[in-house]
């Protein structure tokens, strides 16, 4: 039962092994059966997760590549990133791991974020608006130095 759930909802949607953890609990948590046998469901979880490793249904450090390509197209920040992503499970080794090689594929991946939410959040840095500006940014998640940068190119 739950590993056709699993497969399911892996053939749906992306996910790391924590939050399918996550999702089969709750799965079985609402599921109308008798407390032993939702007892035996609980413990089956980790059988289950480990075969969809070995088959390569779940990979976290794909399932982290993959966030983090489509967070940077959105134009999000390395803050953002880092908690979303340690938020659904991710382990900081593999997070790391990951940030470490799209900041060696190209260095400067944090600066075009920030210029795509410039673009996007349509952010002024006239004297009047500069403040604001700084703050949206902050906010994202971009630190001072990048935004100054961002505010020197514009």
């Amino acid at each position: 039962m739950l590993m056709k759930y699993s497969i399911d909802y892996l053939s749906k949607y992306s996910s790391s092994k924590a939050n399918l953890e996550k999702i089969l609990k709750n799965k079985i948590r609402k599921s109308n059966i008798e407390k032993k046998d939702k007892f035996i469901l609980y413990n089956s979880i980790q059988e289950i997760i480990i075969k969809l490793e070995k088959n390569n249904f779940i990979n976290d450090f794909n399932y982290a590549s993959s966030k983090i390509k489509n967070f940077i197209f959105q134009g999000k920040s390395r803050i953002y990133i880092k908690s979303y992503l340690f938020q659904k499970g991710v382990e900081a080794e593999i997070i790391s791991k990951v940030l470490h090689e799209f900041d060696n594929e190209n260095s400067e991946w944090e600066i075009e974020c920030a210029k795509i939410l410039v673009r996007k959040k349509r952010l002024k840095f006239d004297k009047e608006n500069k403040s604001k500006s700084l703050s949206k940014m902050a906010r994202a998640g971009f630190n001072y130095e990048i935004s100054r940068k961002i505010f020197e190119k514009i």
